[in-house]
């Protein structure tokens, strides 16, 4: 039997995929953009939606409920992108980063969560990332944002215990979305030829790895399973290899060595 699902910031990207597949397998799906111009010839139902805007929250919840009556599914990815340094990086940026990617599923969540403990189940899928497991040179407040969703899964996830509404996190690497053009650079804020140099290559480090991503249809598959499971795990890692290894490698290595691996990788010598 088909569920009602939302998905947020599907106008492209992750979201897009999960949503499509989601469609595709039978399900009513809801997919939200703050512009729903930028949403164009899907198969599944687009709805106007800002995470970061609790009165466009609550319009677009009441609009489904009046609907479909229920949300049986909620998947949280709407998400952005700051790059800039960590050491020197302007308030309003950070707050900006948090904004969507944690105060946004807060908001979402809290106004879907209560239909969902009435009717004794449901399920959220908090889309988190690699970066929630580890931090990312140059990516301090996405790894930041990501870190609050972890932090907030679990919490939430013991809480709804015994409710019938299960919480997963779903952990992806590098895929091959528009999110590498839409990421905001802080642009370098000191004066400083080697720690600029090591910037640039650090960023331009991550946009080859997320340039030679895979489909994010491969994330779209994963979730179907996840919504149709009677008994999801708490946690998917997806990605390369070599990106979910390090989620491992982060357990077992001494935090220096582990830190200078990833700093290698980045170009940061």
């Amino acid at each position: 039997m088909g569920k009602v699902i939302l998905v947020t910031g599907a106008s492209s990207g992750i979201g897009l995929a999960c949503a499509n597949a989601l469609q595709a397998k039978g399900h009513t799906v809801y997919g939200s953009s703050r512009d729903l111009k930028r949403i164009k010839s899907v198969s599944f139902k687009p709805i106007e939606l800002d995470v970061t805007d609790d009165a466009s929250v609550k319009a677009a919840i009441d609009k489904i409920i009046k609907a479909e009556g229920k949300i049986d599914v909620l998947v949280n990815n709407a998400g952005n992108g700051v790059t800039g340094p960590a050491y020197a990086m302007p308030v309003e940026s950070a707050k900006k980063q948090f904004e969507v990617n944690f105060f946004g599923v807060i908001r979402v969540s809290s106004a879907v969560l209560p239909k969902m403990i009435e009717a004794g189940q449901g399920l959220v899928v908090n889309i988190s990332s690699l970066a929630g497991l580890f931090g990312l040179p140059y990516q301090g407040m996405y790894s930041a944002s990501k870190y609050a969703i972890e932090g907030y899964s679990q919490s939430l996830r013991m809480e709804l215990r015994n409710t019938g509404v299960k919480v997963v996190v779903l952990n992806p690497g590098d895929f091959k979305t528009d999110f590498t053009q839409s990421r905001e650079k802080v642009p370098f804020p000191i004066k400083h030829e080697k720690l600029e140099k090591e910037y640039n290559t650090a960023v331009a480090s991550m946009e080859k790895d997320e340039s030679v991503g895979a489909n994010p249809e491969v994330i779209g598959k994963k979730l179907c399973e996840i919504v149709e499971s009677s008994s999801p795990s708490p946690r998917y890692l997806i990605g390369a290899f070599g990106q979910t290894i390090a989620v491992t490698l982060k357990k077992v290595l001494p935090n220096g060595l582990f830190e200078k691996l990833m700093n290698d990788h980045y170009g940061i010598k």
